[in-house]
């Protein structure tokens, strides 16, 4: 939680990415505008009545969320959909027409992630050293579309391997790049919220993405002598490409960047955003730098946890790379099977927003990631423990929702425990990401049924060692004493007023 308390000497000033504005008097340079950290609030900020500040801030988190949610939650529907539409293209004639056998298809779903992993923290560090995600996010998007697209014309089981690798490698720089994009718009108490909106985009795609494929296996198999699952590809890979083009147009850069946002409002996103954390956040691309940043995160023992909880969630919700066979299993027919995989997603998305915003509102995250799990606990007991048709989809029924409700929140828990400098944020978003989704390269060949109980376990217990290690944190905060990655400063030394006033405290 984030509560008013006074504060210590700050030990920040040799992380801290900023310098003393002093150094830019009589600057002519680009960078000269940057802000005076020693300053107190801004003009317009001050002249603002606390009823006026409110407002303000609440139309400014509207036009916001207006400009970037949806456009980066149709991007991350199309981001999932090209990724995982090869378990339905699979049920479509894909493993027949390439004549996959043994574990080739297991082969050819584990290597994207081959290439997924290995991208994600380099394009992290690149986007936060560039400083312009409105043109480097639609251009991947375009390239993994064409990959996707192009997927349609493999002939062999070379080459679907050679395409499904370097989509993974295009892709990568999407999801760590918009959690990264979303916390340097948003504060912390706002972040899981908007998190859980992003992440809605994968689930609203596991539920269309059965639909869209059932209407394409029924209807198109054979069209101009192509088999279904080739114009699955080809549609979705040209519909990723019409939106990209389309989201050069609406997605913002960073609020200081930004045209469509006044100079009032850049006053005001940046100033609020500077009262969260205690410091400004991206500034401009000559103070991000690629190792510092990595190397920050790497000595940070809370990255370590949070890289071991998300693990254990994402690897119990592997089971999702392989849901419409899963559902298959009830014994329906291919149509039927992919018709039911929708309502789980469904489900999901709405306690994912639940949660997500209850989290919010409350400034809690422990419990909000923790009782899903329990509940995906019980699913996958139920799954493993019955052969009957009803109690099995009840179980898948719970399977998703139970995994990714809490998922969201863990994803804004990183920003929000590793707040600063932006380039560590950066490098430990991606780090993170990274690392929990080498479970879906082993997954892929063999998803024992025990396994999701024990990695849901496994991320309940890291949550509960990272509180712990948060709550001492605070305690600490409480006495004035230095801790790292939290700014404080009684004397006020590069510490905005208002910081100073309410105090950074991690939220547990």
């Amino acid at each position: 939680m984030v509560d008013n308390y006074p504060m210590g000497d700050s030990k920040e000033k040799e992380l801290n990415r900023h310098v003393s504005s002093d150094e830019f008097e009589g600057d002519t340079s680009p960078n000269a505008h940057r802000p005076d950290r020693k300053r107190e609030a801004p003009e317009y900020v001050r002249s603002l009545s606390d009823e006026q500040r409110v407002a303000a801030e609440k139309a400014l988190v509207r036009k916001i969320d207006f400009r970037l949610i949806p456009a980066l939650i149709i991007m991350y529907i199309m981001n999932y959909l090209d990724r995982n539409n090869i378990a339905a293209a699979r049920l479509a004639g894909l493993e027949d027409e390439l004549n996959l056998h043994g574990d080739q298809y297991q082969t050819a779903v584990s290597i994207l992630f081959v290439g997924y992993l290995l991208m994600q923290v380099p394009s992290n560090l690149f986007l936060n050293k560039f400083g312009k995600p409105a043109i480097y996010l639609p251009s991947a998007m375009i390239v993994w579309g064409v990959i996707s697209a192009a997927t349609a014309g493999v002939q062999s089981y070379g080459g679907l391997i050679a395409v499904r690798f370097f989509l993974g490698f295009v892709e990568a720089a999407y999801f760590p790049g918009c959690l990264y994009f979303l916390s340097a718009w948003y504060t912390r108490k706002e972040l899981s919220f908007r998190s859980a909106m992003l992440y809605s985009g994968s689930l609203i795609s596991g539920a269309f993405s059965g639909l869209v494929a059932a209407g394409i296996t029924g209807n198109m198999d054979g069209d101009r002598g192509l088999r279904a699952w080739r114009w699955l590809f080809i549609i979705e890979g040209c519909v990723t490409i019409v939106f990209a083009f389309c989201a050069y147009f609406v997605l913002p850069n960073f609020p200081r960047t930004t045209p469509w946002l006044t100079p009032e409002e850049k006053q005001l996103a940046i100033w609020r955003l500077e009262e969260d954390i205690g410091e400004d956040d991206w500034v401009d691309s000559a103070h991000q730098t690629f190792l510092h940043g990595a190397k920050l995160a790497a000595e940070d023992i809370k990255m370590w946890i949070l890289m071991v909880m998300l693990f254990g969630i994402v690897a119990s919700g592997s089971v999702t790379n392989f849901f419409p066979t899963v559902v298959a299993t009830l014994g329906y027919d291919n149509i039927q099977s992919l018709l039911l995989t929708a309502p789980p997603y469904v489900l999901a998305v709405i306690t994912a927003f639940t949660n997500a915003w209850h989290a919010d509102r409350t400034g809690e995250r422990y419990f909000h990631i923790t009782l899903p799990l329990y509940v995906a606990v019980a699913a996958f007991i139920l799954a493993a423990a019955t052969t009957s048709t009803a109690p099995r989809y009840v179980s898948m029924m719970l399977m998703v929702p139970g995994v990714y409700t809490g998922y969201v929140v863990a994803l804004g828990w990183i920003s929000n425990t590793i707040p600063r400098p932006p380039a560590k944020r950066a490098a430990a978003l991606a780090a993170i990401n990274a690392v929990s989704n080498t479970s879906s390269i082993y997954a892929s060949y063999m998803y024992p049924k025990s396994a999701g109980p024990r990695y849901a376990v496994l991320a309940i217990i890291c949550a509960t060692i990272l509180r712990f290690i948060l709550v001492r944190l605070n305690k600490k905060l409480d006495r004035g004493e230095h801790v790292e990655g939290a700014v404080m400063g009684a004397s006020g030394e590069g510490v905005p007023e208002e910081a100073r006033k309410r105090g950074f405290r991690f939220l547990t």
